[in-house]
C-alpha cells in the first residue's frame, strides 16, 4: 500500500522514537505471543460468535417453516404473512448504519451480547400470543365433537336441534367474538420479528470485524468460513425443529388430545407453533452469555497486519506514538465525510455495479418469495403435512444449498477462475437454474374433487356455470356457505361439510365419525345414497410420484443456483475501486433489504391470494385464512413470478458480461508498468487467483443459508 506525503512526515516525525521504543514494543509482542495460547481469547470468541450465528439462523428458519401454522392461527391471509415476514428486515434497516458506526467505537463483544437479549426477547414475544388468545377453535359438525346430542347434519328444520344446544352454541360463539377483539395479535407476532431483526444487526457487522481484527492474518479467512460453515447448519436444525412442532396439535398440554378431531393432514390443523419460538429464545439468550465476559480488545498477534486503519503505520508506531497524528486523523475522517457525495456519485457512475446491482435485487426477490412460501406450496400443491415439509426442506434443499456454495468457491479456486470467468459461471448458474425451474410446471397435481368448487355435483369437471355450493340434493337443508368441515364421500369427492353433502344421519364421534344418507353423494353413480368420513380425500394417485420427481428437480435447482452465489459476489467486489469496497457493499446490503427482502413477501402472498377458491370466515364475520387454493392456478403464479423476475436478473446478467467484455482488453490481463489496475482489470493470474481465494472462503450476504 502507498503512503501518503502526510503519513510519510507523519511516519519519519516519530523515527527516532522507534529505537527506544523498539525494546518495549518487542516485549510487548512477546508478551502478546505468551499470552495468546494460554488464554485463547480469539478461539473463544470465534466459538461464541459460531454458536450466535447458529442460534440467529435458526430462529430465522423456524419463522419460514411456520408460515403456514402463522396463517390459520390468526385466521389471516397470505399478504399479511408477508408483512409479518418482511418485518424482520424492517427492523434490521432501522438501527444498521448506527450500530456500524458507533458500535466499532464501543464494546463489541457486549453489544453483540445486548443484540443476543434483544433478539431472545423478539423471539419469545412471538411466541406470546398462544397464552392470551385462548384455546384454538376449528369448525366442526356437533357430532364430531363427542356430542352427547345426535343432531342431524342436514338441518332441514331448525327445530330438530334442542334449544339448549342452539342457546349453547350461539352463546359460545358470542363469548368467542368477545375474544376476537385479540385476534388481532398477529401484531405482537410483527413486533416480535421486528425486534429480532433489531437484536440480530450488530453480530455480522462487529463480529465479523472483531474476528478480523485480533486473529492472525492467515486465519482469518478460516475463521470466518467456520463461522458460515456453523450458520448453514442452523436453518437444518430449524426447519426439522418446525417439522417435529408441527406433528403437536397447538394446544398440547392444555387440552385432552383425544377430543381433538383433525389430523395434520386438514387444512385447519395447526401444530405447536409456539413452541419453537421458546427453544429458540433459550438458545438465543444462551448463545449472548459469553459476550458479556469477554474483553473489549485482545492482544494483537505477531505480525498481524492491521485492517483497522487505512495505512501501515499501526505496524511501527506504539499506542503513545499514534497520540501525536491524531490531528492529521481527525483531518482525514472530515475529508472521508466531505467526499461521501463524490464516492456515491463514482459508485453510481460504475456501469458493472449498477447492472449487478440490479440483477441481484430482482433475482433476490425471486429467491426471496419463493422460500418464504415454498413451505405452503408443497402442502397446497401435492397434500403434504406441514410437518413433513418442513423436514423434507430441512434435510434436502438446506443441504443442497450449503454443497452449491461451497462448490462455487471450489471452482474458482481449482481453475483460477477471473472476474469474466466468475461472471459467466454466476450468468450460467442462474440460466441453467431457472431452466430447470421451467420444468416443474409439469410436475404439479390436478385440484382436489370439491362439489360445488372444482367439480360440480353432477360429477362432471369442466363447469361451464358456477353452480355454487348449493345444488338440488341439498336444497333441502338449511346449511350455511361459510362453514368448513370437509368430509369424503365414497364417491372419493370431497364436500364442504356434511350439511352440504346432504347427509341425514351420522354414528360415532370424533375422528371415528361416519355419516350416512347423504343426497349428493353418489348421486349419479348409485340409486342409492351414501355414506362420507370426516376429512378431506386425497389427491390423485399420480400426486405422490409428482411429488417425488419435484423434491429431485427442486435439489439440483437449489444447488444450481447456489453454485453461482461466491462468483457473483467476487463479481461485485472485483469490479469496484478498492477504497469504495466498504461503502459498495453497504449499498449492496442496504438495496437487497429494502427492494427485495420487504417488498417480496408481500406481494408474493397477494399473488397468491388470488389463487384461493374458498376463504375461511371467522366467528364474528370477516374473512379468515384461505382453506382450499386452486392448485394450477397457484402453479402457475407461484412458478411463474419467480420465473419471470429470474429471467429478467438474467438480462441483467448479460448485460454485466457484455460490459465487462467491451471494457476488457489485453494491457487490461496484465500488470502495468506502474503496478496499478484498473477499476475491473486484474493484475497476473497469480495474483488473481490468491485474492480470489481469500474471498471465496470469506464470501457471505445476508441470510444466505435460508435463500433457497
Amino acid at each position: 500500500m502507498e503512503i501518503s506525503s502526510k503519513e510519510n512526515t507523519c511516519f519519519f516525525s516519530n523515527n527516532t522514537i522507534l529505537p527506544v521504543d523498539r525494546s518495549s514494543f518487542k516485549s510487548g509482542s512477546s508478551t502478546s505471543k505468551e499470552k495468546q495460547p494460554c488464554c485463547g481469547g480469539i478461539k473463544i470468541f470465534l466459538g461464541a460468535l459460531s454458536f450466535v450465528y447458529f442460534a440467529k439462523a435458526l430462529s430465522g428458519s423456524y419463522l419460514k417453516s411456520t408460515i403456514t401454522q402463522i396463517e390459520r392461527r390468526f385466521d389471516i391471509p397470505s399478504s399479511l404473512v408477508g408483512i409479518i415476514d418482511g418485518s424482520f428486515e424492517i427492523g434490521n434497516l432501522l438501527i444498521i448504519i448506527l450500530v456500524s458506526y458507533f458500535g466499532a467505537k464501543l464494546h463489541r463483544p457486549r453489544i453483540i451480547g445486548a443484540g443476543c437479549l434483544i433478539m431472545s426477547a423478539g423471539t419469545f414475544l412471538i411466541a406470546m400470543p398462544q397464552f392470551f388468545m385462548g384455546r384454538y377453535r376449528y369448525e366442526r359438525f356437533p357430532s364430531t365433537i363427542n356430542s352427547t346430542v345426535n343432531i342431524s347434519p342436514c338441518l332441514q328444520d331448525k327445530s330438530q336441534t334442542p334449544l339448549s344446544a342452539l342457546e349453547k352454541s350461539q352463546a359460545k360463539i358470542n363469548a368467542g367474538c368477545e375474544k376476537e377483539a385479540g385476534s388481532s395479535m398477529w401484531i405482537y407476532v410483527l413486533l416480535g420479528n421486528l425486534l429480532r431483526g433489531i437484536g440480530e444487526t450488530p453480530i455480522q457487522p462487529l463480529g465479523i470485524t472483531y474476528l478480523d481484527d485480533y486473529s492472525i492474518e492467515e486465519n482469518a479467512a478460516l475463521y470466518i468460513g467456520c463461522v458460515q460453515t456453523v450458520a448453514i447448519i442452523g436453518p437444518i436444525f430449524g426447519f426439522l425443529l418446525g417439522s417435529l412442532c408441527a406433528k403437536l396439535y397447538v394446544d398440547i398440554g392444555f387440552v385432552d388430545l383425544d377430543s381433538v378431531t383433525i389430523t395434520p393432514k386438514d387444512v385447519q390443523w395447526v401444530g405447536a407453533w409456539w413452541l419453537g419460538y421458546l427453544i429458540a429464545g433459550v438458545i438465543s439468550v444462551l448463545a449472548g452469555i459469553p459476550f458479556w465476559f469477554l474483553p473489549k480488545h485482545l492482544p494483537k498477534p505477531e505480525g498481524r497486519k492491521d485492517s483497522s486503519t487505512s495505512s501501515e503505520q499501526s505496524k511501527f508506531i506504539t499506542e503513545d506514538n499514534k497520540d501525536q497524528c491524531k490531528p492529521y486523523q481527525q483531518q482525514t475522517k472530515i475529508t472521508e465525510m466531505a467526499k461521501f457525495f463524490p464516492s456515491l456519485k463514482n459508485l453510481f457512475g460504475n456501469p458493472v455495479y449498477i447492472l449487478y446491482l440490479c440483477a441481484s435485487i430482482i433475482q433476490f426477490n425471486s429467491l426471496f418469495g419463493m422460500v418464504t412460501y415454498k413451505p405452503k406450496y408443497i402442502e397446497q400443491q401435492y397434500g403434504q403435512t406441514s410437518s413433513k415439509t418442513n423436514f423434507v426442506i430441512g434435510l434436502i434443499n438446506i443441504p443442497a444449498v450449503a454443497f452449491g456454495i461451497f462448490s462455487g468457491g471450489l471452482i474458482m479456486k481449482k481453475f483460477r477462475i477471473g472476474i469474466l470467468g466468475a461472471t459467466k459461471l454466476s450468468l450460467g448458474s442462474s440460466f441453467f437454474g431457472y431452466l430447470l425451474l421451467l420444468s416443474l410446471f409439469a410436475m404439479g397435481c390436478e385440484n382436489s374433487d370439491v362439489a360445488g368448487l372444482t367439480v360440480s355435483y353432477h360429477g362432471t369437471k369442466q363447469m361451464t356455470d358456477y353452480e355454487g355450493l348449493f345444488s338440488e340434493c341439498n336444497s333441502g337443508c338449511s346449511c350455511s356457505k361459510n362453514d368448513w368441515d370437509p368430509i369424503c364421500g365414497e364417491d372419493g369427492v370431497t364436500y364442504i361439510s356434511a350439511c352440504l353433502a346432504g347427509c341425514q344421519a351420522s354414528n360415532g364421534s370424533g375422528k371415528n365419525t361416519v355419516f350416512f344418507n347423504c343426497s349428493c353423494v353418489g348421486t349419479y353413480e348409485s340409486s342409492q345414497s351414501s355414506s362420507a368420513v370426516v376429512g378431506p380425500c386425497q389427491k390423485g394417485n399420480e400426486c405422490p410420484k409428482m411429488f417425488l420427481y419435484f423434491l429431485v428437480i427442486s435439489v439440483i435447482t437449489s444447488y444450481t443456483l447456489s453454485v453461482g452465489g461466491t462468483p457473483g459476489y467476487i463479481l461485485l467486489l472485483r469490479c469496484i475501486k478498492p477504497h469504495l469496497k466498504s461503502f459498495a457493499l453497504g449499498i449492496y446490503t442496504l438495496a437487497i433489504r429494502v427492494l427485495a427482502g420487504i417488498p417480496a413477501p408481500v406481494y408474493f402472498g397477494i399473488a397468491i391470494d388470488t389463487t384461493c377458491l374458498k376463504w375461511g370466515s371467522k366467528r364474528c364475520g370477516g374473512r379468515g385464512a384461505c382453506r382450499l387454493y386452486d392448485s394450477s392456478a397457484l402453479r402457475y403464479v407461484y412458478l411463474g413470478l419467480t420465473l419471470v423476475l429470474g429471467t429478467v436478473s438474467i438480462f441483467f446478467s448479460v448485460a454485466v458480461l457484455w460490459v465487462l467484455r467491451k471494457r476488457s482488453s489485453p494491457p487490461d490481463e496484465t500488470l502495468s508498468a506502474n503496478g496499478e489496475r484498473g477499476a475491473c482489470g486484474t493484475k497476473s493470474r497469480k495474483d488473481n487467483f490468491v485474492y480470489s481465494d481469500h474471498l471465496i472462503q470469506s464470501t457471505y450476504w445476508p441470510e444466505k443459508e435460508t435463500r433457497l
